[in-house]
């Protein structure tokens, strides 16, 4: 898949996807709600308030008052909504989750539960797809959102994360790009050292099903014509689908420079737990919006 309307129109309206949201009774996620089901991408559970619930279907969205892919369950608060919704997931009536209008925390403490919550003893990561103008493939970035500095062992597992994701949309064999702000390892910059490191773990068969290669600077990883004019050479120097940042304040910056700089396409999940959540932000377009929950569905088969 190039682009992320491929994405969207890969997802037959025969397969029987749900979408779990918790706290569903807010207008931008009734809009992301109604623009899925007009492309037959799943059925919905909505958890909130009953009355509020329905009464904001019926003043602003009454094409969804009885649609037959729409089922609605009353709730009292953002942490009962929550809890319902995660365990709606856990006993398999639904396969992706979906944050509406409640805080992260609240969604994430429910993911979290010992007794029903979604974990898996792996990292949970924010992995993106954009579609940016001028590439002919989906470029990935992880983690933009949820690890503030994470360490070795968690970027291995944030690379995997990420690797899953892509191979779920058709890219099944990643190539990942640890950044850096240059391509030689400086023992004063971790970052350097840490792609050195998972460079040699993917050689090593720690890290699987991708081609790890860095320490990279972003033009080195993303362009073949910059990868050469540096000498830097081989099958993969330019071509990175996968772009692992170091930290959260690069990939955030990375992320928005992309969209309000760019204009680039975007949709988003959380990896890593039993079922891919997507933690939509009242900022975001209602394509973008649309473009996370496929990417999710998608990659509801493998997580």
């Amino acid at each position: 898949m190039t682009t992320l309307t491929d994405l969207v129109d890969s997802i037959s309206e025969n397969e029987e996807n749900s979408v779990a949201v918790a706290a569903a009774a807010d207008s931008a996620v009734l809009e992301a709600v109604s623009l899925a089901l007009g492309h037959g991408l799943a059925s919905f559970r909505l958890y909130d308030d009953e009355s509020k619930l329905k009464a904001l279907i019926q003043n602003s969205f009454p094409h969804l008052e009885y649609h037959p892919r729409i089922q609605t369950f009353h709730v009292k608060g953002a942490a009962q909504a929550a809890k319902e919704a995660v365990k709606s997931v856990y006993m398999n009536d639904a396969n992706v989750l979906m944050k509406g209008h409640i805080p992260t925390a609240v969604l994430l403490k429910a993911v979290l539960n010992p007794d029903f919550g979604l974990r898996t003893g792996n990292v949970l990561s924010h992995v993106a797809a954009f579609e940016i103008k001028g590439f002919d493939r989906l470029i990935f970035i992880t983690d933009a959102g949820m690890n503030i500095a994470p360490d070795l062992q968690q970027k291995a597992q944030i690379i995997q994360n990420a690797v899953r994701i892509a191979r779920s949309v058709g890219v099944e064999k990643p190539i990942v790009a640890p950044l850096a702000a240059v391509e030689v390892v400086n023992p004063n910059m971790q970052a350097t050292l840490d792609a050195a490191a998972l460079t040699a773990m993917n050689r090593r068969g720690q890290i699987t099903d991708c081609i790890v290669d860095g320490p990279l600077a972003l033009d080195n990883a993303i362009s073949p014509e910059a990868a050469a004019h540096k000498g830097i050479l081989g099958d993969t120097a330019g071509k990175a689908d996968i772009l692992l940042v170091p930290n959260i304040e690069s990939g955030n910056i990375l992320y928005k420079s992309l969209v309000y700089f760019s204009n680039a396409k975007v949709g988003g999940v959380i990896a890593g737990a039993k079922a891919p959540i997507v933690l939509t932000s009242r900022a975001d377009s209602a394509e973008s919006k649309l473009f996370s929950l496929a990417l999710a569905i998608c990659s509801s088969t493998i997580s």
